[in-house]
């Protein structure tokens, strides 16, 4: 049984996909490090430990004194906390990667998951039904690192053969993990004010629509990828993946079926013009085609599941 590191593995995406690895694959065989000890706190079920991804020193001895044979490295410095230091997060976003596919080089590792995102494209890309190839002229520092690392991903495989996969994320919305910095938070914090019964104030317009994914899907999007054979894996720069696109308004709406009294609000910042530079939706054509991605849920039934769950779950 291969052994499995996840870098940032305390974030939105890495606390729901850990569980996911692990149930797969043994705790003993999965390594969920943070740089936030306090963070660690929750992997009670597989191998935790401190890791500062910039530390390549330390990231090395870590994967040549566990056997590691692959990597999950899913820290980085997301879209709206990014534009408040950009430098930082150019830095971390970009060195961090670039340490891991080095280490995958040089350790000839099996495999490597490296998440971009929707932030790739800009105002001038397509914004309906975004094809897998066109012009990306992105207008955060999330959205250049995450162009760049690509580039960077697909050159390792070309130059190197290092096995890098990845996906072009859209939002991301669990009820696992609170909010962490990203442009598409508002739809993760929404349905924390609606159970607490608090008015929620957007900061998006009521009809910017966004690609969006309930983490089941991401966490299946991810699995898949990372399972499927080699051959069928034939874009090597990061594949668009889809499955809901709706707006502000919109899950107001759907939460409103529930709680009949839930109020919003809108006041957009800075954050609508990041968002405004986003498609409203995505073709993932060839991740369908390439290795058989499909989408389980809606709207409806993503709302219906969160507020299911939400209010039993523990922060």
């Amino acid at each position: 049984m291969e052994r499995i590191l996840i870098i940032g593995a305390a974030g939105q995406l890495g606390s729901e996909l850990t569980w996911a690895l692990t149930e797969l694959y043994g705790g003993d065989n999965v390594i969920a490090t943070d740089i936030n000890p306090q963070a660690l706190t929750k992997f009670d079920y597989c191998q935790s430990r401190v890791l500062d991804v910039m530390d390549k020193d330390a990231l090395k001895k870590l994967v040549v004194d566990q056997q590691v044979k692959q990597i999950y490295h899913l820290a980085a410095v997301l879209s709206a906390t990014g534009e408040q230091n950009p430098l930082f997060a150019w830095n971390l976003n970009m060195d961090s990667l670039i340490f891991v596919l080095e280490l995958a080089k040089e350790l000839k590792l099996d495999k490597i998951y490296w998440p971009s995102s929707i932030a790739v494209f800009g105002p001038n890309t397509p914004k309906v039904n975004t094809p897998q190839y066109c012009v990306k002229e992105p207008n955060t520092v999330y959205g250049i690192s995450k162009q760049a690392g690509e580039r960077w991903c697909e050159y390792y495989f070309q130059k190197f053969g290092v096995d890098v996969r990845s996906l072009r994320y859209p939002g991301l919305i669990g009820y696992k993990s609170l909010p962490g910095g990203g442009t598409t938070d508002y739809a993760v914090d929404i349905y924390h004010k609606a159970i607490a019964g608090e008015h929620f104030v957007s900061f998006l317009k009521e009809d910017t629509y966004l690609p969006m994914m309930y983490m089941p899907d991401a966490i299946k999007a991810t699995l898949d990828l990372m399972h499927a054979p080699k051959e069928q894996v034939l874009i090597r720069s990061s594949y668009n993946v889809g499955a809901i696109s709706f707006s502000p308004k919109e899950i107001f709406e759907s939460i409103r079926l529930h709680y009949p009294d839930f109020t919003i609000s809108y006041e957009p910042d800075f954050r609508q013009n990041i968002a405004d530079g986003w498609p409203d939706s995505v073709d993932d054509t060839r991740a369908r085609q390439d290795w058989g991605w499909k989408p389980q849920y809606g709207l409806q039934e993503m709302t219906d599941d969160i507020l299911k769950h939400l209010p039993t779950f523990t922060f």
